[in-house]
This record gives C-alpha cells, sequence and structure tokens, in this order.
C-alpha cells in the first residue's frame, strides 16, 4: 500500500466510527421553555442595572449636578430627573399599572431628594416587574404621548433605557475625573 493510500483509509475509517459513535449517542435534550421570556429578562436584568445606576448617581459630588459637559447638553441634574421619570413611565407602561403618584423631579432639586426619587423609581420598578408576566404584551397602549405601541415595545426600550442611562452617567462621572462604579477594580 501506498502512503497517501494508507492515510485516506486510516481517515475514513476515522470518519465512520465517528459517524457511528455519533448516531449512538443520545439526543440532546430540548431547552428547557422559560415560562414568560420578557419579563423574565427584565426581573433578571434590573438589579445589576439599578445598583450601578444608583452607584452612580451616588458617586457625583453635590457640585456637580449642575455640570454640562458643553452648554448645549443637559446638566447631571437633569438626566437623574430623566431617569426617574423614564423609569415611573416605562414600568408601568411594560407591567400594565398605573404611573405613581410622585412629585415631578427636576434637575434643580438637591442631590440627596433626586437619589431618594431614583431609588423609589426602581423600587416601583422591582414591585411591578416582580407581578409582570408576558400575557399582556401584545396590547397596545399609549407609551408617549401621541405614540401608541406594545407593552413588549415598552419593555425593550426600558431595558435598553436601562443601558443608555448607565452609560450617560458613566460620561459625566468620567469627564468629572470620577471612575464609573463598573470601571473599579
Amino acid at each position: 500500500m501506498t502512503r497517501p493510500f494508507l492515510l485516506s483509509a486510516l481517515l475514513l475509517l476515522a470518519v465512520g466510527v465517528s459517524a457511528q459513535n455519533s448516531a449512538m449517542a443520545p439526543a440532546p435534550a430540548a431547552p428547557a421553555l422559560i415560562k414568560n421570556p420578557v419579563s423574565s429578562g427584565l426581573r433578571d436584568i434590573l438589579p445589576n442595572r439599578q445598583k450601578n445606576t444608583i452607584a452612580a448617581i451616588e458617586s457625583m459630588p453635590a457640585d456637580k449636578f449642575g455640570y454640562k459637559p458643553t452648554p448645549e447638553q443637559n446638566s447631571f441634574g437633569h438626566l437623574v430627573a430623566h431617569m426617574i421619570e423614564t423609569n415611573n413611565l416605562l414600568c408601568s407602561k411594560a407591567g400594565s399599572v398605573p404611573a405613581p403618584k410622585v412629585e415631578e423631579a427636576k434637575e434643580s432639586d438637591s442631590k440627596d431628594k433626586l437619589v431618594s426619587a431614583l431609588k423609589a423609581s426602581f423600587d416601583f420598578c422591582s414591585d411591578t416587574l416582580a407581578k409582570m408576566d408576558d400575557s399582556k404584551l401584545g396590547e397596545t397602549t399609549e407609551v408617549f404621548p401621541g405614540r401608541q405601541s406594545s407593552r413588549a415595545w415598552a419593555s425593550l426600550v426600558l431595558a435598553s433605557s436601562w443601558a443608555d442611562h448607565y452609560a450617560e452617567a458613566s460620561m459625566y462621572l468620567r469627564q468629572s475625573g470620577i471612575l464609573p462604579p463598573t470601571a473599579k477594580k
């Protein structure tokens, strides 16, 4: 036998044994289905987003809540007030519950007041999402004034806003010479 023929025969034998072993192996189990995958996903994402976002806001000194990277941009306090409003609105829309009756947060509010209101908005989200299931995600609701969309859409926007808001807060912190919570060792 020539050397190339021997190598080819061994390769064919190896492939045949491998195929035979694959045929005898039990089929992999089907992956388990997750009940309420969207609401479960939001519940899984929330604790980390809540912890990091609150830590970022608490990291900014009180005298920097008026900080604007450029005159055209919003202040850090405005960003926090926006986070509060967004949490209350989108958690209510995604979870099909009324938004809490709270005093509107203003960018000029003190750091303590804004941090307290931000924590309360995340607590509202936590309470709402704990009771949420996916059965109403197909319902249409007015998510924003004049904007009809599904509760599923509101859920997706909610999750993306948590990431977006933390990223924005991190940029403000870095521009102020402060390391964001997730960048610390």
